[in-house]
């Protein structure tokens, strides 16, 4: 699945570019994927597009544009204050590295609680566990796509880089 993630990631630079999923899925088709990790992409697509229309409604977005009825409310954000407790079923399907990398981009600021929550999210709906932590930075990559924004170069380096290439000074 991630194979179909990274191309989609390359080939349509921002999440707006891309097609609708049933066009996506043809054209994933042709590009020669798997028709079993075209439809575990395509759920975890819209899965992603769920979850950032719900974030821009609660953001202010106008809810007529986001599809979403006027009766509906929007979810809560996090305080800037609170604290995130994970549960023993994300601790043991993210695992420590996984969450540690979490915790490193929190702290460094490029990972707001309200994208926070969607990483967790989004990585909570990938099968198998514990997650590889080159999964989760696609994770990561994929959340930024879907909101139309490049995270910061050094971040952007921090979730592209091959470590294993990497020569101590």
């Amino acid at each position: 699945m991630f194979e179909v993630l990274v191309f989609v990631y390359e080939n349509y630079w921002r999440g707006e570019a891309c097609p609708e999923l049933p066009q996506l899925g043809r054209k994933l088709s042709a590009a020669g994927f798997d028709p079993d990790e075209i439809q575990q992409a395509l759920a975890w697509l819209n899965g992603l597009n769920l979850a950032a229309r719900d974030t821009r409604l609660a953001d202010g977005a106008a809810p007529e544009r986001t599809g979403i009825p006027l009766t509906q409310t929007p979810p809560t954000q996090p305080s800037a204050h609170s604290l995130r407790v994970y549960s023993v079923a994300e601790q043991a399907h993210l695992g420590a590295e996984c969450l540690g990398f979490v915790c490193f981009l929190e702290s460094a600021g490029v990972l707001p609680p309200v994208l926070r929550e969607i990483v967790l999210d989004r990585a909570m709906a990938v099968p198998g566990h514990p997650m590889r932590l080159d999964d989760l930075k696609i994770v990561v990559l994929m959340v930024y796509w879907s909101f139309g924004t490049e995270p910061d170069a050094l971040v952007l380096d921090e979730l592209c880089d091959d470590h294993q290439d990497r020569v101590a000074h």
